[in-house]
């Protein structure tokens, strides 16, 4: 039998990335890792992004787990080059997110010296990522890279980090490869559903909450088919509008920051909460107020694929072990009788009337509307558009007045990252060449990646980009008012002129001061079919959709007079 050909450690790994048909890698190169570049050269199915800076190269490893279900794979530098990619780890672990970030280490004979840029990762990455590990032995990379994307994409998915030191990876080997690793699915028994359906017909306000990730089309079309053979309303969490039909005659809205006043209302006055995948974060239960700790007074039936979520923080009734597309196929077999829709039909109607009004854009000072842009993006843009922001007030209105009709267009961080927007832009355009792809900043938020305009100019991609600049940090500015109102401090900005750094980059770019000047600008962006800026000129009073600066002032100030 002949014997296995030796690869060093490096060749291994790489080869083991091909193996899980890993087919893009994000990196910021560096000397602690020049083996696997080296390795990477003659691995033409496997395309190596270079970025500009390891948060931005991590981002976009992170989106691309969203847009495929399989882990983005980002590459780094040892000590500064983690630490920077730590923001993006961090979004993937709070949006359960597959993704493996590879740290370049010290050489093995190296550690435990503070040797140059040396970290010990195990501690660094403790509560970032769902399992960190250091590979010291070549032989052994099968293993820990097959182990890492079964940690990465089983139950709650989430990040993994694995640190390779730079002797191990030129060390040569004769190990043996692994095989490709698929996700450990947990379904939806029989028996479990059956309980289900039993609740489900006993309630008279029931309301279904769908989010989390491991979703896929299959299991958002059964859903939608589940809500309309049963006349249930449905509402979606935090950033994960894309996980129903916003056009859908059930669709009731989501429940986020800025949430529908008359959808919270809906759901405490529910007498049934279907959560399927969402572990009910603070952001989809404005601070854990919207849903009783840690019993609901609903009856609380509660689908996750993590074990460890269900009853982690509120105490379910009824609790489903399972993932999100078994659980949506097995709900979408189930019809729980005429009596229930015409009980239903009423209530869920009532819940899409209140979301349908929640759409009109509401009076806002200063001459670009934002809420007008966005109606106007949302009823021209195909249906497949991919529509990515960061975080900021300027989301609020993205998140309230686009219409996802899609999954897989809606790429936006649950943890509230700022400079999300702009690298998510480029893996998605990377991912989807086909397709539009927008990403809608604040002017504080574009600044904190804008560096990747260059990563998009390299690689030819038709970003849109539009920069909301009312020269703030607007949400800290919003909490300052309203809290120590004229006592502001920390949130101006002094930007640069966007339109002439676009250009300095070879982008092209406008700026926008007029609302109906913006469609055709956006077409112009649109059709130069390379990365592309929109500044808008937003008036800095324009702070929230539903209250100005100086409104939410003065507010505070009558409120603080004896």
């Amino acid at each position: 039998m002949p014997q296995p050909t030796a690869r060093t450690g490096a060749q291994l790994l790489v080869d083991q990335l091909r193996i899980q048909e890993v087919n893009r890698v994000f990196c910021v190169p560096g000397e602690s890792y020049l083996a696997v570049l080296d390795a990477l050269h003659d691995a033409r199915d496997i395309r190596l992004i270079t970025c500009r800076q390891e948060g931005g190269a991590a981002m976009m490893a992170e989106a691309y787990g969203k847009l495929t279900g399989r882990p983005g794979i980002c590459m780094v530098t040892r000590g500064p080059g983690a630490t920077n990619a730590s923001a993006g780890l961090h979004v993937a672990m709070q949006d359960s997110t597959p993704m493996i970030l590879f740290v370049g280490q010290v050489a093995r004979t190296s550690t435990e010296r503070e040797a140059f840029q040396e970290l010990d990762y195990r501690r660094n990455f403790a509560q970032l990522a769902k399992w960190t590990a250091q590979i010291d032995d070549p032989a052994r990379v099968p293993e820990f890279v097959g182990r890492a994307f079964r940690i990465a994409t089983s139950g709650r998915p989430g990040p993994v980090v694995l640190a390779v030191p730079e002797d191990m990876l030129n060390e040569p080997t004769t190990a043996t490869d692994g095989q490709r690793v698929e996700p450990l699915r947990t379904e939806a028994g029989p028996q479990r559903v059956a309980r289900l359906a039993e609740l489900l017909r006993r309630a008279h306000r029931p309301l279904v909450l769908l989010g989390g990730s491991g979703w896929t089309e299959a299991a958002v079309e059964a859903m939608q088919c589940f809500a309309m053979r049963n006349s249930l309303p449905v509402a979606t969490t935090f950033r994960r509008q894309d996980r129903f039909d916003n056009t859908h005659p059930c669709y009731a809205g989501d429940v986020g920051i800025g949430i529908n006043p008359k959808l919270a209302q809906r759901i405490r006055e529910s007498d049934l909460l279907l959560v399927v995948g969402a572990r009910l974060g603070e952001a989809a239960t404005s601070g854990y107020r919207l849903i009783d700790i840690p019993v609901p007074h609903q009856v609380f039936i509660h689908i996750h694929p993590d074990e460890e979520e269900l009853g982690k923080v509120y105490q379910p009734s009824w609790a489903i072990h399972a993932d999100v597309a078994s659980a949506a196929q097995a709900l979408a077999d189930l019809d729980l009788g005429e009596t229930c829709r015409q009980r239903w039909r009423p209530w869920a109607e009532a819940a899409n009337a209140d979301y349908l009004a929640f759409l009109e854009p509401l009076p806002a000072p200063g001459g670009l509307h934002l809420g007008r842009m966005i109606r106007w993006l949302s009823e021209s843009l195909p249906q497949d558009a991919v529509i990515c922001n960061g975080a900021g007030n300027f989301a609020t209105w993205v998140h309230r007045y686009y219409r996802y009709r899609r999954l897989g267009t809606q790429l936006a961080p649950i943890s509230g990252s700022m400079g999300y927007g702009l690298p998510a832009a480029i893996s998605a355009a990377l991912q989807h060449p086909e397709r539009t792809v927008v990403c809608v900043a604040g002017d504080g938020d574009f600044m904190m990646t804008s560096q990747e305009l260059s990563t998009a100019v390299q690689y030819r991609l038709p970003v849109v980009i539009l920069i909301v600049n009312n020269g703030m940090y607007g949400t800290i500015r919003t909490h300052q008012e309203r809290h120590y109102p004229g006592r502001t401090i920390a949130t101006d900005l002094v930007n640069p002129d966007f339109v002439l750094l676009a250009h300095a980059h070879g982008a092209h770019a406008e700026r926008v001061e007029r609302t109906e000047d913006f469609p055709a600008a956006f077409e112009r962006a649109r059709s130069s079919r390379r990365p592309a800026v929109l500044e808008l000129a937003v008036d800095p009073e324009a702070i929230t959709i539903g209250q100005s600066l100086s409104e939410i002032r003065k507010a505070a100030m009558s409120a603080q007079r004896p």
